[in-house]
């Protein structure tokens, strides 16, 4: 199938949820990309945890401006000082959590296909080994680096935000809109994460 068929195979699936439609249509298309370097963009997701996009866009400005702009390797990354990274404004932790990703990945010896050829559940729990990187932080490296279409973020705030607006869901007991936003989610599987990236970019619009 080509991607403009496949494309168009995904919104005719999500639009069956009509309140799911309109903010499609809003919106430009949306298509997933594999990328490589997946330890990089496991900093990236770190460094842009709790961060406005415009903020995080900054921080990783400011990480490629170490490294002459060009796209370290994880031993580069590994070697470089604590204070750097403390430099461009990153927090204690933070700069922690991008040592640790490195040293795993050099450590296991991991290479990209490797990481490829695992199920969604087990680079979740293969990864969050690391200190510093939880399910959250995985589940954005599986949706915008390994391009995996149905990867639903239930813990992101931004998502439950969004989904609680768009289906009047009430968010005080936090349990139980969890669970109605999995119930919700489930007639956009095969494809929750491009369900997500236009409910993002919907709750991005809107005040």
């Amino acid at each position: 199938m080509n991607a403009n068929n496949l494309f168009m195979q995904i919104i005719a699936h999500l639009s069956k949820d009509k309140k799911l439609k309109k903010i499609v249509e809003q919106q430009e298309p949306f298509v997933l990309v594999k990328r490589k370097n997946i330890y990089l963009h496991l900093c990236n997701s770190i460094m842009s945890q709790q961060l406005s996009t415009k903020v995080a866009d900054v921080f990783q400005r400011r990480f490629l401006a170490l490294f002459n702009n060009k796209n370290p390797t994880a031993e580069q990354i590994a070697a470089t000082p604590f204070e750097t990274l403390r430099g461009i404004g990153l927090s204690n932790a933070k700069a922690n959590y991008v040592l640790n990703v490195c040293n795993f990945f050099i450590e296991e010896k991991i290479t990209d296909a490797r990481l490829y050829k695992m199920s969604n559940e087990e680079l979740i729990k293969y990864l969050t080994q690391i200190k510093g990187v939880g399910q959250w932080t995985v589940e954005m490296v599986l949706m915008f680096t390994l391009g995996r279409e149905d990867v639903f973020a239930v813990d992101d705030l931004g998502i439950q935000q969004a989904i609680c607006k768009l289906y009047n869901i009430d968010s005080a007991d936090k349990k139980v809109m969890k669970e109605k936003m999995l119930d919700v989610s489930k007639k956009w599987s095969p494809y929750r994460t491009y369900a997500c990236r236009y409910l993002w970019g919907w709750k991005d619009k809107t005040p």
